[in-house]
C-alpha cells in the first residue's frame, strides 16, 4: 500500500474515530443530564402534588379529581396514590412513543424516568403516598434533536478536519510525485531535475535526487564524448579529421543501396601529385601542411551541402562524393583551380590531380571506383591541376522542372500508385521485431515502383514530404491492421518543420488506436542535431498513443545531438557506415560497443542497418545490439 493511501487511511480512521467519540461522549452526556432532570422534575411534582392532597382534608372525591387534573395535561406516565394501609387508591397510566426519534435510536439508548415520591397527609393523619412517573418521551426527542445538532456540528468540524488535512497531503504528494516522475524519467534515460520542496525532510530527499541526475548526466555527457572521440578514432584520419578509406566507402556504399540515400549523384578523386618527392625535397612538415590545405579546401562542401561527405582514401588521394547530379566536373575544376593558387606557395613541386565521375544509384562500388580511378589517372597523366571527367555509362534521369514533379508526385499520391517495401528487422535468435517499410512511388502510370532515392529530394523541393509521410503512415496502419505485424515508417525531416505535421500523424494513430501500438516512426539523425525540439514535441505528442519513435542512419553525430537523453526516444538504428566492415576492424567494433553500452544507459534499443555479411553480423551481437537489418538478414529470415 503506497505513503500516500496509508496516510488517508490513517487521516480518514482518525478522523471517524474522533467523530464517533465525540458523538458518543455527547450523546452519553446529554442522556445523564435529562434522567437527572427527569428525576428532579418527578421529585418537584411529587412534592407539589402530595401539597395539594393534603389541602383535600382527605376527601377522596377531590384527591381523585386533581390527580385526573394533573394528569390529563399529558406530561406524565403514571401517577399513582397508595394509601397508608397499602392499598392503592387511584392510578393512571398512559403509553406515548416519542414523536421525533427513531425506534432504533430509542431502543439503543436508554433513558430511565425514575418516578418522584411524596407523602399525602391531613394534619397529623398519614393519608398516604403519592407516585409521580414524567413521560421519557419528550426526553427521548429531545436526545434525538440533540444528538442531531451535535453529529452535524462535528460533520463540519470533520470535513474541515478533512480539508486542511487534503492541503497538507497534497503538500506532500506534490514533491513526492515529482521525485516519482523524476525517477521514472531516469528509467527512461531522462534526466530531470526538480525544484526543492519546503518540507526539511522531502527536501533533503530533493536534493539528493537532483545531485544523483546531475551526476549521472555528467556521466553520460563524458560518455558520448569519449563515444566522439572513439568514432574520430575508428573512423577519421589523425591528421585531417576526414573520414578514413574504410569509412568513406561505407558511406558511399550505404548511400548507393539505401532506399533514401544517394539517388544520381557525383564522385570527385584528388590525388597529390609526388608526395614522396615533397616529402624528401621539402619535409613532412611541409608536405602536412599540404595535405591539411587540401582537406581545408574539400571540407566546406561537406558542412555546407547536406548529403555531402568526404574522405581521405591513403596518404595522397583524397574523395568528395556530390548528392546532386551534373556538377561534378564543375566541382572538380574549382577545387583544382583553388589549389592552383594556394598550393605552389608551400613549395615547389606541391600539385594534384583531379578525376570526377558522375554516379547512378544501381550503380556498383566497384564500378564506381574503378571509373573514377580511371578518370584519375588519365587527369595525372596530363600533369599538375589536370581535371578529368568519366563518360558516364547511360545518361541520368533527365530532369524536369518544379512544377512538373510536384505534379507527378501528387498524381501519384491521388492515384495510389504507392507502396510499401518491407525489409525484416530480426533480433538475436533471428525473430522478427519489426518490418521496415520503406515507401516507393509509380512516378508513370505503369512505370516500376521507384525508391525515395529517385523522389524524395523532389518531393522536399516541392514541400510535398507531409502528404507522402502521412500516406506512408496510412499504408502502416492498414497492414498492420490486417495482420498484427510491428511495421517501422521513415519520415523526412523536411515534414518536422510543419505545424500541421504532428497532429495529422496523431488524427490518424487515434483512429487506429490498437494499430497504433504497432506503429515505428523514425527519422534521420540529422534530424535530432537540426530540429532536436520539433522531435522532441514529436515524441511527446505521439509516444502516449503507443508509437515508438527512433533515429536512423544514427552514428556519424550522435555526439553533436544536444540532449539526447532528453529527446523523447525509444531506439536509434546505427548505419550501415558504421557496422560495414565491423568482423575484421577491431577498431569499429570498440567503438559500436561502446554506442550501444551509451544508448543502452539511455533505457534505447539499437539495431543495425545494412548488415551484409555473418561475420559482421555475429559481432554485431557480441557488441549487444538489440537487432539488425540489411541484405544478410533478408536473405536469411
Amino acid at each position: 500500500m503506497s505513503l500516500i493511501r496509508q496516510i488517508w487511511l490513517l487521516m480518514l480512521g482518525t478522523v471517524l474515530l474522533a467523530f464517533l467519540g465525540s458523538v458518543t461522549v455527547a450523546v452519553e452526556s446529554a442522556r445523564n443530564y435529562l434522567e437527572t432532570q427527569l428525576q428532579l422534575k418527578n421529585a418537584d411534582n411529587a412534592t407539589s402534588l402530595a401539597l395539594a392532597l393534603s389541602q383535600q382534608k382527605g376527601d377522596p372525591e377531590l384527591m381523585a379529581l386533581m390527580m385526573s387534573a394533573q394528569f390529563d395535561t399529558g406530561f406524565y406516565r403514571r401517577i399513582r396514590l397508595v394509601g397508608s394501609d397499602g392499598k392503592v387508591k387511584f392510578v393512571r397510566d398512559a403509553t406515548v412513543g416519542p414523536a421525533k426519534a427513531p425506534a432504533w435510536f430509542v431502543s439503543l439508548v436508554s433513558i430511565e424516568s425514575r418516578p418522584g415520591l411524596a407523602q399525602v397527609s391531613d394534619g397529623w393523619r398519614a393519608l398516604g403516598q403519592v407516585e409521580v412517573e414524567s413521560q421519557a418521551a419528550f426526553a427521548f426527542d429531545e436526545l434525538w434533536k440533540s444528538s442531531v445538532r451535535s453529529a452535524l456540528a462535528l460533520a463540519v468540524v470533520g470535513l474541515v478536519a478533512g480539508t486542511l488535512g487534503t492541503l497538507v497531503v497534497r503538500r506532500i504528494r506534490k514533491p513526492l510525485d515529482s521525485t516519482v516522475n523524476q525517477a521514472h524519467a531516469l528509467v527512461k534515460g531522462e534526466f530531470v531535475t526538480v525544484q526543492e520542496p519546503n518540507v526539511p525532510e522531502l527536501q533533503r530527499l530533493t536534493q539528493a535526487m537532483n545531485t544523483m541526475v546531475e551526476r549521472l548526466r555528467v556521466a553520460f555527457q563524458t560518455q558520448a564524448a569519449q563515444l566522439d572521440s572513439l568514432h574520430k578514432q575508428a573512423n577519421c584520419d589523425a591528421l585531417t579529421g576526414l573520414s578514413n578509406r574504410a569509412h568513406f566507402l561505407g558511406l558511399l556504399g550505404a548511400s548507393l543501396h539505401r532506399e533514401d540515400g544517394t539517388a544520381d549523384g557525383g564522385l570527385v578523386l584528388l590525388r597529390v601529385l609526388d608526395l614522396a618527392g615533397v616529402n624528401r625535397t621539402h619535409g613532412h612538415g611541409v608536405a602536412d601542411r599540404m595535405i591539411t590545405t587540401i582537406a581545408q579546401a574539400l571540407r566546406p562542401y561537406a558542412e555546407r551541402v547536406e548529403g555531402c561527405f568526404l574522405g581521405r582514401l591513403n596518404g595522397s588521394d583524397f574523395a568528395l562524393c556530390l548528392p546532386v547530379p551534373g556538377v561534378a566536373r564543375e566541382t572538380a575544376q574549382a577545387l583544382a583551380d583553388a589549389l592552383r593558387l594556394v598550393l605552389p606557395s608551400l613549395g615547389a613541386g606541391a600539385a594534384v590531380a583531379v578525376g570526377a565521375v558522375e554516379l547512378r544509384r544501381d550503380m556498383q562500388m566497384a564500378q564506381v571506383m574503378g571509373t573514377a580511378d580511371a578518370a584519375l589517372a588519365r587527369a595525372e597523366s596530363y600533369g599538375p591541376f589536370a581535371v578529368e571527367l568519366a563518360s558516364e555509362a547511360s545518361p541520368a534521369m533527365a530532369l524536369l522542372g518544379e512544377g512538373a514533379w510536384r505534379q507527378r508526385i501528387r498524381e501519384a499520391l491521388v492515384h495510389d500508385r504507392v507502396r510499401l517495401m518491407m525489409f525484416p528487422v530480426v533480433d538475436s535468435r533471428y525473430q522478427t521485431v519489426h518490418l521496415e517499410c520503406p515507401l516507393r512511388m509509380q512516378l508513370e502510370e505503369g512505370g516500376v515502383l521507384e525508391p525515395a532515392a529517385r523522389w524524395l529530394p523532389l518531393a522536399m523541393r516541392s514541400r510535398l514530404t507531409v502528404d507522402v509521410d502521412e500516406r506512408a503512415l496510412a499504408l502502416a496502419l492498414m497492414d498492420a491492421t490486417r495482420d498484427g505485424q510491428a511495421r517501422c515508417v521513415n519520415l523526412s525531416p523536411a515534414s518536422l518543420t510543419d505545424s500541421s505535421f504532428a497532429p495529422r500523424l496523431r488524427a490518424l494513430l487515434w483512429a487506429a488506436p490498437r494499430a497504433a501500438r504497432l506503429i515505428w516512426l523514425e527519422v534521420a539523425e540529422i534530424a535530432a542535431v537540426e530540429h532536436f525540439h520539433l522531435l522532441q514535441e514529436l515524441s511527446r505528442q505521439l509516444r502516449p498513443i503507443g508509437v515508438r519513435i527512433g533515429l536512423e542512419h544514427a552514428g556519424e553525430r550522435l555526439g553533436q545531438i544536444p540532449r539526447l537523453f532528453e529527446a523523447g526516444l525509444d531506439y536509434v538504428k546505427l548505419d550501415a557506415s558504421i557496422v560495414r566492415g565491423i568482423g575484421t576492424d577491431e577498431n569499429r567494433a570498440i567503438f559500436v560497443r561502446g554506442t550501444v553500452t551509451l544508448l543502452h544507459g539511455l533505457s534505447l534499443q539499437v539495431f543495425a542497418e545494412g548488415v551484409v555479411d555473418e561475420l559482421d553480423c555475429q559481432r554485431l551481437w557480441e557488441c549487444g545490439v538489440d537487432g539488425a537489418t540489411g541484405p544478410y538478414i533478408s536473405g536469411r529470415v
